[in-house]
């Protein structure tokens, strides 16, 4: 049986053990508790790095109020192209076109095949020197997709275009560019594109059929090609090659 005088001095104790403990209690120690949490909690350290998510359609990648986490790996949705998509695209194209003027008529492809086949190629100075740009400007390609926002005239890329590779190079010796992009629009509506911007600036584009859809404009000081082939979900995907003289 418990007395009322059992209790008295474990109590008494208490105050004092608190008062021991508090000398040992700093900022000292923090960083290694902070430490401790990211060493032995993994889900804790993801949770605080997890990447801030603002577009609602992916808004449940960050699952900080979430009582338990399902899964991490959402993968993001895939590109697919459907009619409005592509008519917002054609009629952006044309509306540029027109505005420099009259549209000319596709040619008829040319009777033979285009120097080079890019399909299989990744690496952006290889689709330089297979389109016959100079090996200078090849060695001298910078990645990043910031080259896609500041394409020479003839080598705009198509409105409503999705770049998926870019790299280039301006400096005094040599200036060039090669990207790939997709859009929701048919091969025909690409070659179309590019075929007014090469013709209007006097690059004498060739059209070719095989081994796959491409046109090639050599002018004077400059020249372009451009590669396309049926993309992943019903998409177009374009290769675009340019460089300087």
């Amino acid at each position: 049986m418990f007395t009322r005088g059992a209790f008295i001095k474990p109590l008494v104790a208490v105050p004092l053990l608190a008062a021991m403990a508090l000398p040992g209690c700093g900022s000292e120690a923090e960083p290694e508790a902070v430490q401790s949490v990211f060493s032995t909690d993994p889900l804790m350290a993801r949770a605080l790095n997890d990447p801030l998510m603002v577009d609602p359609d992916l808004a449940y990648r960050n699952e900080a109020n979430a009582a338990v986490t399902v899964r991490y790996d959402h993968a993001l949705p895939p590109l697919v192209a459907t009619d409005e998509l592509a008519n917002q695209a054609r009629e952006a194209a044309r509306v540029e076109l027109l505005n420099d003027g009259p549209i000319p008529e596709l040619p008829f492809a040319f009777d033979g095949d285009a120097p080079g086949n890019f399909a299989d190629l990744t690496d952006a100075g290889a689709l330089l020197l297979a389109a016959g740009g100079p090996d200078p400007c090849a060695a001298a390609l910078i990645s990043g997709l910031r080259w896609a926002a500041d394409m020479p005239g003839p080598s705009s890329i198509m409105p409503h275009g999705l770049v998926q590779q870019a790299a280039g190079v301006s400096d005094a010796k040599c200036t060039a560019r090669v990207v790939r992009y997709v859009t929701p629009v048919d091969i025909g509506d690409v070659m179309q594109y590019h075929f007014t911007l090469a013709d209007r600036a006097r690059l004498r584009p060739i059209i070719y059929e095989t081994p796959e859809s491409s046109m090639i404009g050599d002018g004077r000081t400059e020249q372009l090609v451009v590669h396309v082939r049926p993309g992943p979900g019903g998409m177009s995907a374009v290769d675009l090659i340019y460089w300087t003289k």
